[in-house]
């Protein structure tokens, strides 16, 4: 943990730290997963959909790495002040970019000639 972080409020009780450090492990292992697929789009498939979809889908990847270090910092900074946990709306963006590629990409296939 940086030291600048460490001098912020007080020590929270360690299992807080532990599940937010499990949380931020979860958003990476979304990203892995997200970044994978749009590779494998872009790898298997040649139809200009497909090329969109994977692109989409590796910049969600991405987008939601990088997002997964400052979300944890600003809830390890929230316990540490005893503040309310900070808002995300990654989860819904994620689930929106999934909604969308998904369609798109079943829409392009069924009318597809």
């Amino acid at each position: 943990m940086p030291d600048e972080l460490r001098a912020v409020g007080s020590e929270p009780d360690y299992r807080f730290s532990l599940a937010n450090e499990r949380t931020m492990l979860a958003y990476l292992r979304t990203a892995l997963a997200l970044i994978a697929a749009g590779v494998a789009l872009l790898q298997v498939f040649d139809h200009p959909l497909d090329t969109a979809a994977g692109a989409v889908l590796v910049g969600a990847g991405v987008a939601v790495a990088a997002n997964s270090y400052r979300r944890w910092r600003r809830v390890e900074e929230a316990l540490r002040r005893d503040e309310p946990l900070p808002f995300s709306r990654v989860p819904a963006a994620a689930a929106v970019v999934l909604v969308a590629v998904a369609a798109a990409v079943l829409i392009g296939r069924l009318w597809q000639p």
